[in-house]
C-alpha cells in the first residue's frame, strides 16, 4: 500500500526522506494499539517508532506506546529504557519518529506540529504516521506518513505567527505539512502464509470486506468539516475586528497629527518651539496583530477532510460496482 501526497510546486520541498518502508509487524502493532485505546476510553493513541535509514529511504522496523498520560511515570526515561531494553535483545532501537491515531481525519493540530517540529530539529529524518482507526474499521485502510516542510520549520523557530512573517516564508495551510508516500513490507515467508491463508477462507466469507455501510463515516466527515468551518469563521471575525481597530487607530492617528501640525504652525508663528510629533505618536500604541496559526490550522484540518471525502466517494464507488460484478456472477452460477 501506498499514498502519495500533494507537493509545494512554487518552493522547494524536503528531499531527505523519499519514502517509508513499514514492516508488517510494526504496522500491526499500530493497528492494534490505536484500536484499544479508540475502543476502551477514546483516547489517542501515540507511541514511538524505531528503525534505521537507509540512503532515502526511512524504514520502519518496530514501535512501541507511549504511557498514558494519566500514569504517573516519566515519558522520556520511558522511553529510553524501552530502547535499552530492546537494544539488548538485538532489535532495531533508533528512534525515527512517532505514530498517532486519528478519528475520520482530524489529526492536524497545533499539538501535532509543535511535537513533529521538535522531532525533526532533534531527528533530521522522522516522520509521524497517522493511522485513522474509523475509516480503516470500514476496510479503507488509512496510514498515512508526514514531516514538516523546512519552511515551516523555520516558522516555528522563529515563534513569528504574524501574516507578514508567513507571507515571506510562504507557508499555507496547504503546504504546511508534506505527505511521505509508505508501503508496507513483509518477508517472503509471510507472504507466502497469507497467500495460503486466503485460499483456505471460504468463498463466502469474504463479502463483509465489501461493507457499504459508509455512511456514517461521510457523516462524522461533513459534521467535522462543518466544525471547523465555524471556528474559522470565528477566526476570520476576529482578524476583521482587528483590522477595523488598526483603521479606526489610523485614522485618528492622521487627526491628531494633522492638528499638532497646526499649533505647531501657531506655536512657531508666536516664537515658540515646536512640539514634536514623537509626543503624539506614544499616545497610539499599535494594536497586536492575531496570530495567523490557528486559522491555518484549521484551514488545513478542512482542506484535509475534503480531501478525504474526495477519496471516500470514489472508492465507495469502487466497492459498489465491485459489489453489482460479484452479485451477478453470484446470480448466473445459481
Amino acid at each position: 500500500m501506498a499514498s502519495r501526497g500533494n507537493r509545494a510546486r512554487t518552493q522547494p520541498v524536503d528531499n531527505t526522506i523519499s519514502h517509508v518502508q513499514c514492516d508488517g509487524l510494526a504496522a500491526m502493532k499500530m493497528v492494534k494499539h490505536c484500536h484499544e485505546e479508540s475502543l476502551n476510553n477514546m483516547e489517542v493513541a501515540q507511541g514511538a517508532l524505531l528503525g534505521l535509514v537507509v540512503d532515502d529511504r526511512l524504514e520502519i522496523t518496530n514501535c512501541f506506546p507511549f504511557p498514558k498520560s494519566d500514569e504517573t511515570i516519566d515519558e522520556e526515561e520511558y522511553q529510553l529504557t524501552m530502547m535499552r531494553r530492546l537494544r539488548r535483545v538485538n532489535v532495531d532501537h533508533f528512534h525515527v519518529g512517532w505514530y498517532q491515531s486519528a478519528d475520520v481525519g482530524n489529526f492536524l493540530s497545533s499539538t501535532l506540529l509543535e511535537s513533529q517540529y521538535h522531532y525533526q530539529t532533534s531527528i533530521e529524518e522522522s516522520v509521524v504516521v497517522i493511522y485513522d482507526t474509523q475509516k480503516s474499521a470500514r476496510g479503507f485502510l488509512t496510514l498515512k506518513a508526514y514531516r514538516l516542510i523546512p519552511q515551516a520549520i523555520a516558522m516555528y523557530k522563529e515563534r513569528d505567527f504574524t501574516p507578514e512573517a508567513l507571507r515571506n516564508l510562504k507557508v499555507g495551510y496547504e503546504n504546511l505539512l508534506i505527505e511521505i508516500p509508505i508501503v508496507i513490507k513483509n518477508s517472503a515467508l509471510c507472504n507466502i502464509m497469507m497467500s495460503e491463508l486466503t485460499e483456505m477462507v471460504p468463498e463466502e466469507e469474504g463479502t463483509h470486506f465489501l461493507d457499504l455501510g459508509t455512511a456514517s463515516v461521510l457523516e462524522n466527515h461533513l459534521r467535522c468539516m462543518m466544525d471547523r468551518v465555524d471556528e474559522l469563521n470565528h477566526e476570520a471575525t476576529k482578524f476583521n475586528k482587528y483590522q477595523q481597530a488598526a483603521i479606526r487607530q489610523e485614522q485618528e492617528k492622521h487627526r491628531m497629527l494633522a492638528k499638532h501640525a497646526q499649533e505647531n504652525a501657531a506655536r512657531v508663528a508666536k516664537g515658540e518651539q515646536a512640539v514634536p510629533e514623537e509626543e503624539v505618536n506614544k499616545l497610539f500604541r499599535p494594536i497586536p496583530v492575531p496570530t495567523r496559526l490557528n486559522p491555518m490550522i484549521v484551514s488545513g484540518q478542512i482542506n484535509t477532510y475534503a480531501q478525504h471525502i474526495s477519496q471516500f466517494c470514489s472508492q465507495s464507488l469502487a466497492k459498489l460496482y465491485m459489489t453489482q460484478a460479484l452479485q451477478n456472477a453470484k446470480d448466473n452460477k445459481q
